[in-house]
């Protein structure tokens, strides 16, 4: 079976009083829903050549969701996940950092992206219920554990 390796970097994107459809007092956390793979994911993808990890997860969260007036809070570590798709196994080293954003503004996201993703606004107290993957769900735990630890949110 062929091994394929790479680096992957995303965000966890946790926001209140910003969105101005959602109700100000609680947090929310962006998602997005992937119905062709019948998956909810947090926005990643790989670290190009010459990239950090900070920026990586800055562009895929901005193309992904077009979300890209964001900052960096904290970093969230990494974990090593493996997988079988498509004939191959996949051992991927992903890493993620909690954002916030700056601006509700939203630009353009690229075709592809746009076609792929649609943007979900969870609240972020079981949010973590609806992420697909096991190692996505343990990111979120710790942005709460992040979030808590921040002098205000």
């Amino acid at each position: 079976m062929k091994i394929i390796q790479y680096r992957s970097a995303g965000g966890v994107v946790a926001q209140k009083n910003i969105i101005s459809h959602l109700p100000a007092a609680e947090l929310y956390l962006l998602l997005l829903d992937r119905p062709t793979r019948s998956e909810v994911r947090l926005p990643k993808g790989h670290i190009e050549p010459g990239e950090s990890a900070e920026e990586a997860a800055l562009r895929e969260t901005c193309e992904e969701a077009g979300y890209c007036d964001l900052r960096i809070l904290a970093d969230l570590g990494r974990r090593t996940v493996e997988f079988d798709y498509q004939g191959a196994r996949y051992i991927r080293d992903e890493h993620y950092f909690l954002m916030q954003l700056l601006s509700a503004r939203q630009t353009p996201r690229p075709p592809q992206d746009e076609q792929q993703f649609q943007v979900l606004w969870t609240p972020l107290m079981g949010a973590s219920n609806h992420l697909t993957f096991e190692a996505e769900r343990l990111f979120v735990e710790d942005a709460v554990a992040a979030i808590q630890c921040l002098p205000r949110f």
